[in-house]
């Protein structure tokens, strides 16, 4: 059993990260300011801490009462618009008080670091599937911090051994099969939940942004992974750090894309009813096809994604949305 600091373990992958270390019997610590989070999110049986990882002095005391094998971080500003408008804000939490949560592991012996991070680092694709040596040029501060946090964590294992495993994401999606977790922002940004939000007429429809693109049907195409899926790769890539295991970046989809057009059609079939559509202009910084070669992480880890049908991933987001509405 391992004892497993997890900030930002409130929020949507978090949460669901939390469950799975619980349910297979590690002792874990929860540190979220609910900024995002929900503190009804939090697995029975975690411990929780209300604060911020950029409390240098909550974090040390922390540290000083526990002895931590490892720190997993899922507690950064996500939305690519709002990095555009507020750069501070995403410099300052995605990578100051990061930078303040990896000094205070430095200084308690603490060397184990899971990092939450994002296809966004690649910026626009220079081919595709993505593999890892794909060039790092993101085109927002919400990448560019990213990509500052992984450049740093390179930097901390040669000089103090800090060991990281980043794992970037492609599009995660999907709830807890059960329905008891899954996909709350506010405001929510991602594809899948706001479908379905039109769906349950929770909002009037679902907008899509350019029907121009050089794909088959002229929309976006994404790479969705299943958020249980995401967590399996995190706890096979935490086993393989405290296993004595290197620094390592692993790329994580499904391999698979589907376009915004086969996302909505794919929701009609699940929810057995239309979803009403609005064409909008296209978003600046949408590329036209982001699919992930996730490779290395089935080599490395022996990650193998349960869930790769997007009829699937979209029915536990449904069932989700639908436990929310009572």
């Amino acid at each position: 059993m391992a004892k497993i600091l997890i900030v930002g373990g409130a929020g949507y992958i978090g949460s669901h990260m939390v469950m799975s270390l619980v349910l297979r019997g590690d002792s874990v610590f929860v540190l979220d300011n609910l900024s995002s989070g929900h503190l009804d999110a939090v697995w029975p049986g975690a411990e929780f801490i209300h604060g911020s990882l950029a409390d240098r002095d909550l974090l040390t005391r922390l540290f000083n009462e526990h002895q931590f094998d490892a720190v997993m971080h899922f507690a950064a500003c996500i939305e690519v618009g709002e990095s555009v408008k507020h750069p501070s804000k995403y410099y300052h939490n995605n990578v100051e008080a990061t930078l303040t949560l990896l000094d205070v592991m430095v200084a308690h012996g603490v060397n184990k670091f899971i990092f939450s991070s994002t296809a966004a680092v690649f910026g626009e694709p220079q081919y595709t599937p993505i593999d890892e040596a794909h060039p790092k040029q993101p085109v927002n501060p919400y990448g560019r911090s990213k990509w500052m946090v992984e450049q740093i964590l390179q930097d901390f294992d040669h000089a103090y051994g800090l060991k990281s495993a980043c794992l970037r994401y492609f599009n995660a999606a999907g709830a807890e099969p059960g329905g008891r977790l899954g996909e709350r922002h506010d405001p929510e940004t991602h594809l899948i939940p706001l479908v379905l939000q039109a769906a349950a007429g929770i909002r009037p429809d679902i907008k899509v942004f350019g029907q121009d693109y050089d794909t088959e049907d002229g929309t976006c195409i994404r790479d969705y992974i299943h958020v249980v899926d995401l967590c399996d790769a995190h706890a096979l890539a935490l086993d393989q750090l405290l296993a004595g295991g290197e620094c390592a970046q692993y790329n994580l989809g499904n391999g698979n894309g589907f376009s915004v057009r086969q996302v909505i059609e794919t929701a009609q079939q699940v929810v057995g009813r239309e979803i009403p559509m609005v064409n909008a202009p296209r978003r600046a910084g949408d590329p036209a096809v982001l699919i992930a070669d996730s490779h290395r992480a089935k080599s490395v880890l022996g990650w193998q994604p349960q869930y790769d049908d997007l009829a699937v991933i979209i029915e536990h987001a449904w069932q989700y949305i639908r436990s929310q509405a009572g």
